[in-house]
């Protein structure tokens, strides 16, 4: 089940940050992921950006990953899966 929230910003807010909803769409994303309360993964998603394009992005701002043990393990556990270890 997929539920749908709204926030509603004005046109002057937006004409007076002079962002249009996709880039504030991409500040919330950055913002929350720099955070460390979004993974990469939705950050990416609400950017509405490619992994690698978001990527890209943080890099450029100098934001780091964020890696955790679990995501080591997790990634360890794919390449194990895959028979690359």
């Amino acid at each position: 089940m997929s539920v749908s929230n709204t926030l509603e910003i004005s046109q002057d807010i937006l004409d007076s940050a002079r962002l249009t909803i996709n880039d504030l769409k991409t500040e919330i994303a950055v913002s929350l992921y720099a955070q460390g309360r979004l993974s990469v993964g939705k950050a990416h998603e609400l950017a509405d950006m490619s992994l690698w394009e978001f990527r890209q992005l943080l890099a450029f701002r100098r934001i780091s990953p964020h890696y955790e043990v679990s995501d080591l393990e997790e990634d360890m556990a794919t390449l194990h899966e895959l028979g690359r270890l």
